[in-house]
């Protein structure tokens, strides 16, 4: 066994890995390494890279991937850096049928097309995984073809977390660690069971549920337990088989907790319908804002956002960016020191301008910010799923 390797022969993700059945890829990972490094320390590895990525390479229009042509796809630094210290972090597919969301554990190198969150805390997956999120997330993103897409920039960083005590966040956050884990061990059960069939049948059971009047007033005639099984006929028999082996009425019920856990933790009914909810977290959005105008800002994992513990100054999740121009009628913003910071800044300077731009003209809003420094970080975001690239050198969220 050659020490270190497994650090750079990594398990590897894609959105059909986790909607569908995993191809369990693993893949070489030589981020952090110079080539010469490579060649000394693992010389089989390099003869592999060399003559089958190289050649490749060689041919590839940009410049980044032709010099490093030893590094698998995209660095993506920032969410390297934003994942080092955790054990697992939460990912959702960017384009997809049914928005879940998953954790993932450190060692998995996420696809260009998984939207990963650098958050390890079970309380922020129960939220996610809720109907408030899921609405908020349909309102906020865009759709591909007939499939909705979440946009980090639109569906996550906007949406206002409740704010609550102790005792709510330990249950949300149970409730997130049991729909985490119910999914994952009836797929570890069942091989050929995905997240995509067992929404379905989830689906089309809460479809039923609306449709049928239920009257529970008179026991002797009908029962939940009665519903749950007409409900249950309703179901075509390969969907039968999915209700089984992914105990689906479990999931439902788990999702239905969840919701209620979540509804309670903002102070609202359980009962509310989707633009009811809507209305309401656009409200607090609101309010979160001028709280953060006043320098209040509620951070979701501070000692990463705002180590030094400082009221601002940092990025945080969760608010409507301030507006940035793209020309100079404002004083320009001081370039960041840290990478993470930049990357944030150029971010945060893309999302306010709400049109499209090249590096150079977003290069401008800061003092002393190289153009190819904003063009890489640019590239970063667009790996990350923060940014589009619509050709031309031109960029927009």
């Amino acid at each position: 066994r050659i020490l270190g390797l497994e650090n750079h022969i990594r398990h590897y993700r894609n959105g059909r890995d986790i909607t569908g059945t995993s191809r369990d890829v693993m893949i070489i990972d030589l981020f952090g390494l110079e080539i010469d490094e490579v060649r000394a320390i693992y010389p089989e590895i390099y003869q592999w890279v060399y003559e089958r990525v190289k050649p490749e390479r060689d041919q590839n229009n940009r410049a980044a991937f032709r010099n490093r042509w030893w590094i698998f796809g995209e660095p993506r630094k920032i969410i390297r850096a934003a994942l080092k210290g955790l054990n697992r972090y939460i990912a959702t597919v960017e384009t997809t049928k049914h928005r879940t969301f998953t954790f993932l554990d450190n060692s998995i190198l996420p696809d260009n097309m998984l939207i990963t969150i650098a958050l390890d805390d079970a309380f922020y997956l129960g939220v996610l995984s809720s109907r408030f999120h899921v609405v908020w997330a349909l309102a906020a993103g865009g759709t591909l073809e007939d499939r909705p897409r979440y946009n980090k920039t639109r569906c996550f960083e906007p949406f206002p977390f409740p704010g609550c005590n102790d005792s709510h966040k330990e249950k949300i956050r149970a409730l997130g660690e049991q729909l985490d884990a119910h999914r994952k061990r009836q797929q570890a059960l069942h091989p050929t069971l995905t997240i995509t069939d067992m929404y379905n049948v989830l689906e089309k059971l809460r479809a039923l549920e609306v449709r049928q009047t239920f009257s529970l007033s008179s026991a002797s005639t009908k029962s939940a337990t009665g519903e749950n099984l007409r409900q249950t006929e309703a179901l075509t028999d390969k969907e039968k088989i999915i209700h089984e082996q992914g105990l689906v009425l479990v999931l439902k019920q788990l999702h239905d907790e969840l919701d209620a856990a979540v509804a309670d933790a903002y102070g609202w009914s359980a009962i509310l319908n989707d633009e009811e909810i809507l209305a309401r977290l656009v409200a607090l959005n609101a309010k979160r804002s001028e709280e953060e105008k006043r320098g209040l800002i509620r951070w979701l994992r501070p000692e990463y956002q705002n180590p030094a513990g400082a009221s601002q100054g940092g990025f945080e999740l969760g608010t409507l960016p301030t507006k940035v121009g793209t020309q100079n009628k404002r004083e320009k913003q001081l370039w960041p020191k840290s990478l993470a910071e930049q990357a944030r800044a150029v971010q945060s300077a893309l999302a306010s301008a709400g049109d499209i731009l090249t590096a150079t003209e977003l290069a401008q809003n800061f003092k002393s910010a190289r153009v190819e420094r904003v063009a890489e970080l640019l590239q970063t975001l667009v790996s990350l799923g923060q940014a589009r690239d619509v050709g031309a050198g031109k960029y927009s969220i």
